[in-house]
């Protein structure tokens, strides 16, 4: 009985066994990633902001999504550097449970937020003339905050189920930061309802949504089909593109981190393909967004041209 505790004061991130010299190394690879997010995402968030041009329903989404992806890899990386540099893989129970809560919101809030994006395309481009009549600006702050207070709900419900297991014997959690199904793993009690709650909650956020998309995309790719002007084709595909590759590459590793059988050999992939997505997914949006945009670099020069006159 003494063995079995209902509350424990840390966890231990196993996360990769490496030497103390390679684990400086990835500090330094892994710092400049995370500083180049936040430049990234920043520079995106400061044009949207300074053009007024870019004031429209398409780049406030995008600057909702730049936000979601500076606040999911400052949930995860600032420990994952603090414990490279320490060689320490120590986390207390409470920073713990909110790591999982913030990494739940804002995976939740991105895929939603892409959700949205996309409707905002097929409204553009199914449906030019009503376009701003559908997506005016009280529309795009409801589906915003919808957004955000569904992401967090989600996040509650699964943390609430998680705090009232007990937990008995050494805490070590094979992950590099509290993943949710790796911490339920170290757990004593029956964890049947938090496996069905995350599945429902996967098939609601991931499967749903990317019905929904493709549904979109099916009457995009059939109405830019018809548009007489190569112009108009080209500019609306170059759009649409930008936005398909950000959806394939998030849906893509969180269907199969979330929806993929569980398996023990699976384990280490998943670890890489976290990793992966809290390194190099919140750099994918900027990028994609901005090489592949025009109306932003026009923008990015236009607030150059500024700074130079001035």
């Amino acid at each position: 009985m003494e063995g079995n505790q209902s509350w424990i004061a840390e966890f231990i991130l196993v996360g990769f066994q490496l030497s103390e010299d390679m684990e400086l190394v990835l500090f330094g690879i892994f710092s400049l990633l995370y500083t180049f997010n936040l430049l990234a995402n920043g520079m995106i968030l400061g044009l949207i902001c300074l053009d007024p041009r870019l004031h429209t329903p398409m780049y406030y989404f995008l600057s909702h999504l730049a936000i979601t992806d500076i606040s999911y890899a400052s949930s995860n990386l600032p420990n994952l550097l603090a414990n490279l540099v320490k060689h320490t893989k120590n986390i207390s129970f409470v920073l713990c449970t909110l790591q999982m809560i913030f990494n739940l919101t804002f995976a939740s809030i991105e895929c939603l937020i892409l959700v949205v994006m996309s409707y905002d395309r097929f409204v553009a481009i199914c449906h030019p003339l009503q376009y701003t009549v559908i997506m005016n600006w009280r529309v795009c702050m409801f589906l915003a905050i919808a957004c955000w207070a569904c992401g967090f709900s989600l996040a509650i419900v699964q943390v609430s189920l998680f705090l009232r297991l007990p937990f008995c014997g050494p805490q070590k959690v094979n992950h590099f930061f509290c993943e949710i199904q790796s911490v339920l793993k170290v757990t004593c009690g029956d964890i049947w309802i938090n496996e069905m709650f995350l599945f429902a909650e996967g098939v609601f956020i991931l499967v749903g949504p990317l019905s929904l998309m493709l549904v979109s995309y099916v009457h995009i790719l059939w109405a830019i089909l018809k548009i007489q002007s190569k112009e108009g084709r080209k500019k609306a595909f170059s759009t649409c593109s930008s936005h398909l590759c950000v959806v394939g590459f998030y849906f893509g590793i969180a269907m199969m981190v979330y929806l993929a059988p569980d398996s023990n050999h699976r384990e280490e992939q998943k670890k890489i393909l976290f990793l992966f997505y809290t390194l190099f997914n919140p750099l994918l949006n900027p990028l994609v967004y901005s090489v592949r945009n025009a109306q932003v670099k026009a923008a990015f020069h236009r607030v150059l041209q500024k700074k130079r006159t001035v």
